[in-house]
């Protein structure tokens, strides 16, 4: 197989495509699927978390954290993925995450309290998360660089498509069944997964005597660092950011701990996470973009189900339904961008994608009141489309050229970026929302005085018209009239984010620019199969 696969690249396609080993394929796609589960989880609750708090009787304050204690546990395995893979083998890593995320999946369902679920879910997160990585790494390592136009499309989508749908997957299940299924639906594929990458899975072997060097300070370090960072990030806004005690401790816990990690990486002989990655360029700008495409991604899937709840008052299931464009776009740009990535120069791709992204996003600053289905149409296809289109090449130039030995860690650190850029994205929205609302709440609020004839009239109408049905028209009328300037600042705010993310992925074009072109994807590459 060896022999094979280091020629796979001169041979024709088609007798390339029959030296394949069906056991790696069989594995890989296990492993995608995997990937996928761990994934959707992030966002399957974000639509229920209403039901879920009602059949925990959990407080609001509380309910969050079913979210937030999931990506703080991921974020903290994610890059630790690489190192446990080079101890215990990529096998033993991949089957022991499948099994554990089923069953702390059930344990999830189970749950009887919003404590339980806290716990649960922060264990389906940090067991989830070794799955993520492992599926990067194996697609540029077991396959030779000419399949890297369909291996690059497939887990690029299954990235990016995972988390568009969450939401939608998670409306039908709960509206259908109780939000119970939105765990139990991963016992099946999970036992699946299991058992079919236990069987498959021997792209390496376990190196069982480093786990003499581990670094056990550089673990704690970084999930103190990546842990406590998420948290700010994740609870800053809604609980004033530095006004808040636990965020200023969180903060100073977060520095600490970096300080810490990044004395013990650059110093140890044989560092948690291996952070030379980034001395490699095309991968240090891949996760740059990365890192921005979180913030479109997340970001994104984030506020379209906010705007269609608060002004729209949609429920769950409509949000899914409504969102589900952006998958299908996905869907059906993944093979095109497979396609080009091998006729076109990768940055010119990549430029293609951050120009439909921004065009999505500038649509969407003239946002009204009145916008549904229709009229997010296309802004979601331009969102889908540009996502596939960056996605597939950003993968390519981050970890095409990184030799196989270096390639576990590095896709541990690229798949971090993502998440990291996802909450980044997600504070400065929340943070953006709550501050420019209130902003153009008081700019409102000086148009609507007495002096203002338009005002006065509409003021007039409604308490005539509120009198007439026996009620206090005036003070009802001020309330509506307040009601309305709160609504029209709420959307004024989202108007300005679209218009930073525009400028975002503006910017972004831009920074293609400053990269190295890439080797082609055919060609000899140091991140082919070994």
């Amino acid at each position: 197989m060896a022999a094979t696969t280091a020629t796979a690249g001169t041979v024709p396609a088609a007798r390339a495509e029959e030296h394949m080993d069906p056991r790696k394929l069989i594995a890989f796609f296990a492993m995608v699927l995997g990937m996928f589960m761990s994934i959707l989880d992030i966002q399957i609750v974000s639509a229920s978390l209403a039901e879920i708090q009602a059949g925990l009787s959990a407080g609001s304050d509380e309910i969050g954290w079913v979210q937030t204690s999931y990506l703080i546990a991921e974020v903290i395995m994610i890059p630790l993925s690489g190192t446990l893979a080079r101890i215990i083998s990529t096998r033993y890593l991949f089957a022991i995450s499948a099994a554990g995320f089923t069953l702390s999946s059930v344990l999830c369902a189970t749950a009887t309290n919003i404590d339980q679920m806290i716990v649960y879910r922060a264990i389906q997160g940090f067991i989830g998360g070794g799955m993520i990585p492992s599926v990067f790494a194996a697609a540029f390592t077991i396959f030779p660089p000419s399949k890297r136009s369909i291996v690059s499309p497939i887990i690029g989508l299954i990235a990016t498509l995972a988390p568009t749908i969450g939401p939608t997957v998670g409306g039908y299940l709960s509206h259908a069944f109780s939000w119970h299924w939105l765990f139990l639906v991963n016992v099946i594929p999970g036992i699946v997964v299991t058992a079919v990458t236990w069987n498959f899975i021997d792209f390496d072997k376990p190196e069982l005597s480093l786990f003499k060097k581990f670094d056990w300070w550089g673990l704690i370090s970084m999930g103190v660092f990546l842990g406590a960072l998420e948290y700010v990030l994740e609870e800053g806004n809604s609980n004033g950011w530095f006004e808040d005690s636990y965020i200023v401790a969180g903060a100073v816990a977060s520095a600490v701990g970096a300080i810490v990690f990044f004395y013990r990486a650059f110093t140890n002989d044989f560092p948690v996470v291996d952070l030379r990655a980034f001395t490699n360029r095309n991968f240090a700008f891949g996760s740059v973009f990365s890192f921005v495409m979180g913030i479109g991604l997340y970001g994104l899937t984030y506020v379209y189900p906010v705007y269609l709840g608060r002004i729209r008052g949609y429920d769950s299931l409509m949000i899914g339904e409504t969102m589900f464009v952006s998958g299908l776009a996905m869907f059906f740009t993944a093979p095109i961008a497979g396609r080009l990535s091998t006729k076109m120069d990768l940055r010119l791709m990549m430029a293609i994608g951050f120009v439909s992204f921004g065009a999505g996003t500038f649509i969407m600053t003239h946002l009204t009141a009145d916008w549904d289905f229709y009229e997010l149409f296309i802004p979601q296809i331009l969102r889908g489309f540009g996502l596939m289109m960056c996605m597939v090449p950003i993968n390519n130039i981050a970890l095409g050229t990184m030799p196989p030995a270096r390639m576990r860690g590095a896709s541990g650190l690229f798949n971090l970026t993502r998440n990291l850029g996802g909450a980044v994205g997600l504070a400065v929205i929340n943070t953006l929302l709550t501050t420019r609302q209130d902003v153009h709440y008081e700019r409102l609020r000086e148009n609507l005085d007495w002096g203002n004839p338009t005002a006065i009239d509409q003021m007039n109408n409604m308490a005539a018209n509120f009198n007439s049905y026996g009620m206090d028209g005036a003070s009802v009328a001020i309330k509506q009239m307040v009601g309305l300037a709160t609504k029209q600042a709420i959307i004024l705010s989202f108007s300005d984010v679209f218009l930073l993310l525009t400028l975002l992925f503006v910017a972004m074009i831009f920074g293609v620019a400053m990269i190295n072109k890439p080797a082609a994807p055919g060609g000899g590459g140091g991140g082919g199969g070994h």
